[in-house]
């Protein structure tokens, strides 16, 4: 079952940039790519914090305050900078409430524990086929 949910974004009022760790940028694009929407919502229970995974940007909404109210986003995800998978991506934040500067703090760590949290949930196949590549 779908349903369909909205957000709203208030005035910026502030925006920086950053880099994320590879391994938290990579595990999300496994796990967007293994759903059958076009987003993947992540709980991070340890903020009570839900965030919002689309192809553009990530979305962070407090889940004890309100759920439809977007308090931080990241975004413009910059993978093609980077010369190797394991280098991190640089990003850019916008803060949308003053609690958000706080939040922040301690965000990108308690993401990575919620989609490794969320991955232990999702089947991902255990196996994979080599195809020789033929020559002429």
């Amino acid at each position: 079952m779908h349903t369909r949910e909205t957000f709203f974004r208030g005035k910026e009022i502030r925006r920086e940039g950053r880099t994320l760790p590879a391994a938290i940028y990579n595990l999300t694009k496994i796990l967007l790519g293994r759903c059958d929407r076009k987003a993947l919502f992540v709980p991070i229970r340890s903020m009570l914090f839900i965030a919002v995974v689309d192809h553009q940007e990530i979305i962070f909404l407090d889940g004890a305050v309100s759920r439809s109210n977007i308090e931080l986003a990241w975004q413009n995800f910059r993978p093609q900078v980077r010369t190797s998978l394991d280098d991190p991506i640089p990003y850019e934040v916008a803060y949308y409430t003053p609690a958000s500067l706080e939040t922040m703090r301690r965000l990108q760590g308690e993401f990575q524990g919620a989609l490794n949290q969320l991955k232990a949930k999702v089947s991902l196949p255990s196996s994979a086929e080599v195809i020789p590549w033929r020559t002429r």
